[in-house]
C-alpha cells in the first residue's frame, strides 16, 4: 500500500507543572517512542520568557531552552504553541488578556521564531545551530473560556500580528506557521480563517484542531469534512498540512485512559488516522502532573498501556501491507521492513463494553515456504515466541486468542 507514513510519532504535553522540566525524568522512555515532534504550550507563562526593562521588553530563554533541549535530546523536533500573553504585554495582567500593543505581541512571536529556528541561535551548549522545520502554533483552544474565549474575530487580529512577527524574523531556517488549534474541528472557524488568511496575504503552513472523542471513527469523519471545506479554495490551500495537535478519549479526565482499554482506544485510533493525509496526530498527553492525569507515563515516569500501544506501532516500518477481514472488534495494521525482512504487524481488540472475546485467525500470504519465527509482545511487557512455525503453499497461519481492548505486537521474520 507505499510506504508507512507514521503520522502517530507526535505527543503533546500539557501544562502540569510551572518552572519545572518536565521531561528530565523520562528521556529514555520517550527516546523509545522514537517521536518526530514534541508539542508544547505554557511557553511564555511558565518559562517566564518576557518581561520589561524600562518601557521594552526582555528576553530570557534560559529555561524554556532546557525543555527545547530536553526534546532534542530524544530525537524529536519541537512543535511549539505560542502561548500563553506575557503578563507584561498583557491588558488585565492575565495570561489570556489581550495585549495592550499588538505590535508587542508579533516582537514575541519574531523573537521566539529567531530563538529556535534562527541560523545563528547556539543551542545546547553550541550543539545545534538553531532547528530547521519547526512548528509554531498561534495559541491553544483560542474558543475554550479558559484560554481567553477568543471570538473568530479576535483571533484573526492575534493571527494577523503572528504572522506579521513570523514575517520580521531574520535568517532562520524553514519554519511553519498556523493555527487555529480550536477544541474541536469547526466549519465556520476554518472558513474564516481561511478566508481571513487568503484577503490578507498572511502565511499559513498548516491547520490545526483538537478532538476527543470516545469514537475513533469520528477521526475518520473529521478529515473527510475537512477535505470537503477546503475543496473549494485554491489548491495551496486545499493541500494545506492537517494536523490534530490534541486527541484522546476524553478533554477530562478519565481513568479508562490508564487501562487496557486506553491502549486499545489508542491502536483503533491511529488505525483511522492512516493514509487520510493528515501529517502529525499528537497524543494526549506525554506525561502526567503531580496528580494523575492523561500522561502515557506517570509523573515518576511509569510506562502506562498506552505508552507500550504507541511503542507497538514502531513495528510498522517500511512498506505498509493491505490487511483484510478486519470486524466489528479487531482491527489491524501492517508492514513489510525489506532490510530486517520482517513483517510488522499490530492488532487490537478495541471493545469498550469489554464483552466480546475473539481467536482472531490470522493468515499471512505470498510468503516464501519455510520456517519462521513469531514474536508477540503483550502491553504488559510480556512477550511469547514460536519458533517453530512452517508456510506452505505460501502460507502461514496462527490463530491468537484477544480477549477484550487486548493490544498485541507481532513481529513474523523468517529463520
Amino acid at each position: 500500500m507505499g510506504p508507512v507514513f507514521p503520522n502517530w510519532k507526535t505527543i503533546a504535553q500539557g501544562g502540569e507543572e510551572p518552572g519545572v522540566r518536565m521531561f528530565q525524568n523520562v528521556l529514555p522512555q520517550l527516546t523509545e517512542l522514537q517521536l518526530r515532534y514534541i508539542r508544547l504550550d505554557h511557553l511564555y507563562d511558565f518559562y517566564n520568557v518576557v518581561s520589561r526593562d524600562g518601557g521594552s521588553l526582555k528576553f530570557n530563554w534560559e529555561s524554556l531552552d532546557v525543555t527545547i533541549c530536553d526534546i532534542l535530546s530524544v530525537g524529536a523536533k519541537p512543535f511549539l504553541s505560542l502561548t500563553y500573553m506575557p503578563t507584561v504585554v498583557s491588558t488585565d495582567g492575565t495570561v489570556i488578556g489581550r495585549p495592550k500593543d499588538w505590535n508587542e505581541w508579533a516582537l514575541v512571536v519574531q523573537k521566539t521564531i529567531e530563538r529556535y529556528s534562527g541560523k545563528n541561535s547556539q543551542l545546547c551548549g553550541g550543539k545545534f545551530t538553531g532547528i530547521d522545520n519547526v512548528y509554531y502554533e498561534v495559541w491553544n483552544e483560542p474558543d475554550l473560556e479558559s484560554f481567553g474565549h477568543w471570538s473568530k474575530s479576535e483571533y484573526l487580529t492575534l493571527y494577523n500580528y503572528s504572522s506579521r512577527g513570523a514575517s520580521r524574523a531574520q535568517n532562520t531556517f524553514p519554519f511553519m506557521l498556523g493555527g487555529p488549534a480550536t477544541t474541536a474541528l469547526y466549519e465556520n472557524w476554518v472558513k474564516t480563517f481561511v478566508n481571513y488568511v487568503t484577503a490578507n496575504n498572511l502565511k499559513l503552513d498548516f491547520i490545526s484542531w483538537h478532538h476527543y472523542t470516545t469514537n475513533p471513527e469520528d477521526y475518520t469523519s473529521d478529515l473527510i469534512k475537512l477535505g470537503s471545506w477546503l475543496a473549494d479554495y485554491q489548491l495551496k490551500y486545499r493541500n494545506l498540512t492537517k494536523i490534530i495537535s490534541e486527541w484522546g478519549y476524553d478533554a477530562s479526565y478519565d481513568p479508562m485512559a490508564d487501562t487496557d482499554g486506553g491502549a486499545a482506544y489508542t491502536i483503533a485510533s491511529i488505525r483511522n488516522l492512516m493514509n487520510k493525509g493528515l501529517e502529525m496526530a499528537f497524543s494526549f498527553e506525554a506525561k502526567d502532573g503531580p496528580t494523575p492525569r492523561w500522561g502515557v507515563l506517570s509523573y515518576t515516569g511509569e510506562k502506562k498501556p498506552r505508552f507500550y500501544a504507541l511503542r507497538f506501532l514502531n513495528l510498522l516500518q517500511g512498506l505498509q501491507l493491505q490487511v483484510n477481514g478486519e470486524g466489528t472488534y479487531v482491527r489491524a495494521i501492517s508492514s513489510f521492513n525489506s532490510t530486517s525482512n520482517k513483517v510488522g504487524l499490530v492488532l487490537v481488540n478495541y471493545d469498550p463494553q469489554e464483552k466480546n472475546n475473539e481467536l482472531v485467525p490470522v493468515t499471512f500470504v505470498n510468503l516464501t515456504d519455510g520456517n519462521y519465527q513469531m514474536t508477540l509482545t503483550y502491553t504488559n511487557g510480556q512477550t511469547v515466541t514460536f519458533s517453530d512455525l512452517v508456510a506452505t503453499g505460501r502460507q502461514l497461519q496462527r490463530s491468537i486468542l484477544m480477549k477484550p481492548n487486548m493490544v498485541i505486537g507481532l513481529e513474523l521474520q523468517k529463520l
